[in-house]
């Protein structure tokens, strides 16, 4: 098929469908298997400009040498504090003026619809990096390639999602990919913290069951993908204490966990993945942030290179 990424804006995993994002891990499997050589040539004096107006460890760093592994370079800020924004400028401004300067922007901002405000403004491709509690659409693209390449399929498997359902972008963009294949999801959540009502609309498709304990379902999970509690979005404080301690998976809990489940988390954990765990044969949130440099590195390829073969 003729590449369907090619310099287009990725902001939703609603807005990509099941053939585009096979295509994409075939991609990252085919970049996996390249030469250095090979590697830098794909995006050879091509810039990526990242604005990150949040906070950001795996994403961004991974974004850059992603952007570097395939013979491109980076530029951008790591916070709101290092752009004119501090003196007022306006978000259309400010992209605006980084669109001239390069080949692909990633986006982090803490608004809600600021992706898709910068891509209308923007004439180069944008990729949301995390736009407020919406979606974080590249964390769905490595969860689910990683799925794929420890449990060997996505079709067919028990995912439980565990935590902040409410206000984790990652989950609304790992479910809305989800929604494009054959998958039971059991989503675990205190009850002020379960999945928005309006988004079930979107998830038609998709065999959902809700709870509030995890000892309910944990014997008949594959995946069990855990989320902090987002802190930072709680509009109330007092109300954040209340759950902050909702769940925390343990060497106790896992020991009802089927011996070949995996165990994701998008990071950073807080404290509801225990230390004890990392050590757990199961768990491979490391191993995820490690796919997330090789995914993005071809999502990137593919927006920027017309003719990447996969």
């Amino acid at each position: 098929m003729d590449n369907p990424f090619y310099r287009r804006d990725v902001i939703s995993t609603r807005d990509i469908a099941r053939d585009e994002l096979e295509m994409l891990f075939k991609a990252t499997d085919r970049i996996r298997e390249m030469s250095m050589q090979e590697r830098l040539s794909i995006c050879k004096g091509k810039v990526l400009c990242y604005l990150f107006f949040e906070p950001s460890t795996r994403t961004r760093l991974s974004f850059e040498i992603a952007m570097a592994s395939i013979g491109g370079t980076s530029i951008g800020i790591a916070s709101g504090k290092e752009s004119s924004m501090e003196k007022g400028e306006s978000l259309v401004d400010t992209i605006r003026v980084v669109d001239s300067y390069s080949d692909v922007i990633v986006l982090r901002h803490w608004l809600d619809g600021s992706a898709r405000l910068a891509a209308e403004v923007a004439e180069k491709p944008v990729i949301n990096a995390g736009s407020g509690a919406e979606e974080h659409p590249t964390q769905a693209m490595l969860d689910l390639y990683t799925m794929m390449k420890e449990k060997g399929r996505i079709d067919g498997l028990k995912i439980g999602i565990v935590g902040d359902l409410k206000y984790s972008r990652t989950v609304y963009s790992l479910l809305y990919a989800l929604a494009r294949y054959s998958v039971e999801v059991h989503l675990i959540a205190p009850p002020m913290l379960r999945i928005r009502r309006e988004s079930l609309y979107a998830l038609d498709s998709l065999h959902i069951k809700e709870h509030d304990s995890i000892d309910e379902v944990i014997d008949v999970l594959d995946v069990i993908y855990v989320t902090r509690i987002q802190r930072e979005r709680f509009p109330d404080p007092h109300e954040y204490e209340k759950v902050k301690h909702s769940y925390i998976i343990d060497g106790r809990v896992l020991e009802d966990a089927k011996s070949d489940a995996i165990l994701l988390h998008p990071l950073p954990r807080v404290d509801e993945v225990a230390y004890e765990v990392d050590s757990d044969s199961r768990a491979r949130y490391f191993k995820q942030a490690s796919y997330g440099k090789d995914v993005r590195a071809a999502l990137l390829a593919l927006i920027i290179n017309p003719n990447l073969p996969v």
